[in-house]
């Protein structure tokens, strides 16, 4: 399965190379552990990689709910994703942005930010109607005291895992990304800052058992950046396209004080009310869960 034009064959193993298949050899190691799950004696091992584990399945009144908590084995998991990101990038690229580039005829520096702006575009529009479509599932919009109520929110819905999961993996394929994508050595610093931001933000916010607050901030934050890639892809195909900037300005202004009301709601009057303020880190979340719950 061939992602990109083959223009000229280069030795294995060398660098050339690795850019031009990194998708092909990424995409034989996920047929590699998919083909795990058919053998009884490694299904064990493959299922790691591909569903969420550390699940908890309780009685309620609606039945059997199973839940997720979050672990060391949450990296094999991470790690498949990763994989698969990888190769959704190269389909992205070689399917719809190549094509684009192809008959716009940019710049080398305008082509760099095209693709980033291109990439980012998808990525943001697919996360904010699935982080959208979470909130109004899980009822977070409707009841905005769920966010901060019972905190530490140590157990997750599986998709709201998945979520995280997949984000993690995600901005990690960012970093190699800058490699295989030959992103210029000015353009380096800015992009590894803001991909440091995202992935020292989505952890913290899934580690620290504030999963909930930060889906409504991620949420904010993509539908922000969504605008912004949007306008200058337009801008892009044709410079006089200035209108989209005006409006991301009024909705990055939007979303900037919904995250500050946010974030003195959930933190300042929510979790500041919470019964334990501490965080016993050899006891773990559990402890600090049990405490919360019962008093203890």
């Amino acid at each position: 399965m061939a992602f990109r034009r083959r223009n000229k064959s280069y030795p294995f193993f060398s660098q050339e190379f690795l850019i031009q298949n990194h998708a092909d050899i990424v995409f034989s190691l996920v047929i590699f552990i998919l083909i795990g799950l058919m053998f009884e004696a490694t299904a064990k091992t493959a299922i790691l990689f591909i569903q969420p584990q550390y699940n908890i399945t309780t009685l309620s009144q609606e039945g059997e709910v199973t839940t997720y908590q979050y672990g060391w084995k949450d990296c094999a998991t991470i790690l498949f994703y990763f994989f698969i990101t990888l190769i959704l990038h190269a389909v992205v690229q070689e399917y719809l942005l190549d094509k684009v580039n192809r008959r716009l005829h940019l710049s080398k520096s305008k082509n760099t930010k095209f693709n980033e702006s291109g990439q980012l575009c998808v990525f943001h529009l697919v996360s904010s109607v699935w982080s959208f479509y979470i909130l109004i599932t899980e009822g977070y919009l409707l009841h905005p005291s769920s966010l901060w109520e019972n905190y530490p929110h140590t157990h997750l819905r599986f998709q709201v895992k998945l979520f995280y999961l997949t984000q993690l993996a995600y901005w990690l394929h960012a970093l190699p990304e800058l490699y295989f994508q030959k992103v210029r050595k000015e353009e380096i610093p800015r992009q590894l800052q803001y991909i440091s931001l995202y992935l020292l933000h989505i952890s913290a916010a899934y580690l620290l058992n504030l999963s909930r607050v930060g889906l409504v901030l991620v949420f904010l934050q993509y539908v922000s950046e969504l605008g912004f890639h949007i306008a200058r892809l337009l801008y892009f195909t044709d410079e006089s396209h200035q209108k989209m900037f005006d409006l991301w300005a009024v909705s990055f202004v939007f979303t900037r004080m919904a995250t500050l009301t946010l974030m003195f709601l959930a933190v300042g009057f929510g979790l500041a009310r919470a019964e334990n303020q501490g965080l016993d880190l050899e006891m773990g979340v559990d402890h600090v869960f049990r405490c919360t719950m019962f008093g203890k």
